[in-house]
């Protein structure tokens, strides 16, 4: 099955529409209250004396990457707020459940969206708010203060300028494509490291034996495991694996890990092979894990930023995704493209 990231563009934009118009009517933007946390939350343990982050977890979650610009840096809603964005975004779903005319006329060509492929049947984003440590966030991203992800570093852009002018084409081989449609890694960044929820295939599942945590990635079944050590993997940088090099440290009751080394092919949002991600592993509830991530690249972003989205607890196995490399929708789309650029050739030739 071909995928891409453009499925269900326009109900993403009407339910922030929806819900910030709905907000914005009632006057009710304001500085939240904050819930006390749980801070006298002792975590099971493994047997072997650590805490116990086992299970399948899911990270579904109506809060956006960044803040919406008009929050400026109001981290939190109330609880009010809250439910009238997770009405907004279950709305959202339900009109675009409505079932079409068969008779209806088709659109102007100008006013077609990006073609999609997915309906609601397999779609599974969030459709509600959870908190962290009483909080429901108005963005995942904490730091900076804004909610807003840092500018990119004039070298990134000359880079890319490079690459856009010089390099291959979107179009001109599989490699040119996504890694989602090739199926070798999960859209977006949702295998991580930073692991972000995506519209469907929300789920994790965390396995620990004594030296080891490895984590199972729903999507592509992607599995990243984190050895519980001190140094980097000492080949790291000559044969680098995909979702980075990952080393994890117990601090107290929570797991650290360090992640660099990714694979030249793998780039979160532009980042250089000079990306660092540590991630912390908290375990707050028995259902709740607090996911936190720092991404550090000084070669692309201006400064490093800092998110926070809690993994919730999920007491169903996970399914296969069966994803294969080299899949017909990817042939046909370079296919497409010969043509495409044969029809060119041909009008060139006639003019």
């Amino acid at each position: 099955m071909f995928k891409n990231k453009v499925a269900n563009k326009a109900t993403n934009k009407a339910m922030k529409k929806a819900a910030i118009a709905t907000l914005a009517s009632l006057g009710v933007l304001a500085v939240s209250a904050t819930i006390t946390a749980q801070d006298d939350y002792v975590p099971p343990m493994t047997d072997y004396g650590v805490p116990d982050l086992q299970g399948v977890w899911r990270n579904a979650t109506v809060t956006p990457l960044t803040r919406p610009e008009e929050l400026g840096t109001q981290r939190a809603y109330t609880r009010e707020e809250a439910a009238m964005l997770e009405r907004a975004a279950q709305q959202a779903v339900e009109d675009d459940n409505e079932p079409l005319d068969p008779d209806r006329p088709p659109p102007p060509a100008e006013d077609l969206p990006p073609v999609g492929n997915y309906d609601l049947f397999w779609t599974d984003r969030g459709m509600f708010m959870p908190t962290i440590d009483g909080e429901y966030r108005t963005s995942i991203i904490i730091d900076p203060p804004n909610g807003q992800m840092p500018d990119y570093t004039d070298e990134f852009l000359a880079r890319r300028a490079e690459e856009r002018a010089n390099g291959p084409g979107p179009f001109d081989g599989p490699e040119g494509r996504g890694l989602g449609e090739r199926c070798l890694l999960s859209f977006g960044s949702n295998s991580g490291p930073p692991m972000l929820p995506v519209m469907y295939n929300s789920h994790y599942q965390i396995v620990q034996s004594p030296g080891y945590v490895a984590i199972n990635v729903e999507m592509v079944h992607d599995t990243r495991i984190i050895r519980i050590q001190d140094e980097h993997d000492p080949h790291a940088g000559v044969m680098n694996k995909w979702m980075g090099d990952s080393i994890g440290r117990w601090e107290g009751n929570t797991l650290v890990v360090e992640t660099r080394h990714f694979h030249p092919q793998q780039s979160f949002r532009g980042a250089s092979e000079n990306l660092t991600v540590i991630e912390k592993f908290r375990r707050s509830e028995d259902d709740k894990i607090i996911y936190t991530f720092t991404v550090n690249d000084p070669t692309t972003f201006e400064s490093s930023f800092t998110g926070e989205l809690p993994l919730s607890s999920y007491d169903e196995p996970l399914y296969e995704y069966a994803c294969h490399e080299g899949n017909y929708a990817l042939a046909g789309t370079l296919a497409g493209a010969r043509r495409a650029e044969r029809e060119e050739a041909e009008q060139q030739d006639s003019n």
